[in-house]
């Protein structure tokens, strides 16, 4: 299986984006499991299936950026449905329409990650938990601020961070997940920055709850000790030895959103 080819769009930058190729790599994973293993025929038809409804659904929405979720992983355990989401935008390709999905993956059995920008169909061929979208329309205002970042490739990766952490906390640098970096670019450019901090600080203003996840001390440390793309030191230690892991996920990215005013309610897509 072919990884994608990546290219550095400068040092201002702060990351890397790599072009969309015909296959997904197995190098990359944010939301669904990190498997070594080609991908089946029925799972490429089902995801293709999901892609084409999704697309049909976008278009009917007539937005022009959208924040798009996958059921990667199943964490229904912790009481959410959706593992991770991307921005998705529209696009003139020959003349046509097209959408396209901008989001972070980390980099299997690593802590680095990068940003990916990836037709419909390589956003759900990967196996997913659960062959179900959510997507939700943003205000319009935010829309047209964020249409010309997600097409430069400078713009776009300014607030990323190549350390990821699948639980950084959300008012800390230190690291950051895929959710996290859609969540601080959106708060960026709606408060004309490229700095983290001040992105965070936008967010406390305008609400923004983060998840918090219940993991005791045992799960803790038996998460660190097995993967590089798991760590709890940005996490205060008030929190933290009170087994209160906060994070961004899709669902509370959701929920605010709607409750803010920039979203709209979530729409499914089966």
């Amino acid at each position: 299986m072919k990884r994608r080819r990546l290219f550095g769009v400068g040092l201002a930058a702060a990351g890397l984006i790599a072009t969309a190729a015909a296959t997904l790599p197995t190098a990359a994973q944010a939301g669904r499991p990190c498997e070594q293993k080609p991908a089946e025929a029925a799972s490429v038809e089902r995801g293709m299936t999901l892609a084409a409804s999704t697309a049909k659904a976008l278009d009917a929405s007539g937005a022009e950026v959208l924040i798009l979720a996958r059921a990667g992983q199943d964490l229904g355990k912790y009481g959410l449905k959706y593992s991770h989401l991307g921005f998705v935008y529209r696009e003139t390709v020959n003349g046509k329409p097209a959408w396209r999905v901008m989001h972070k993956l980390n980099h299997c059995g690593t802590a680095d990650a990068a940003l990916y920008r990836q037709g419909l169909g390589e956003f759900f061929l990967d196996n997913p938990h659960r062959y179900e979208a959510a997507f939700v329309v943003l205000a319009p205002e935010l829309q047209a601020k964020l249409l010309p970042v997600l097409k430069d490739n400078v713009r776009v990766a300014a607030l990323n961070e190549r350390r990821y952490n699948m639980v950084a906390y959300p008012w800390s640098t230190r690291y950051q997940q895929s959710n996290q970096w859609a969540l601080e670019t959106l708060a960026a450019t709606a408060a004309n920055t490229r700095d983290r901090d001040t992105a965070q600080a936008w967010l406390v203003v305008k609400a923004y709850q983060p998840t918090v996840l219940k993991l005791g001390a045992f799960t803790r440390l038996g998460a660190r000790a097995t993967a590089a793309n798991i760590a709890f030191d940005d996490h205060p230690n008030e929190k933290r030895f009170a087994d209160r892991i906060e994070t961004v996920t899709v669902d509370s990215v959701f929920e605010w959103l709607q409750r803010s005013g920039l979203g709209s309610a979530p729409v499914t897509v089966r």
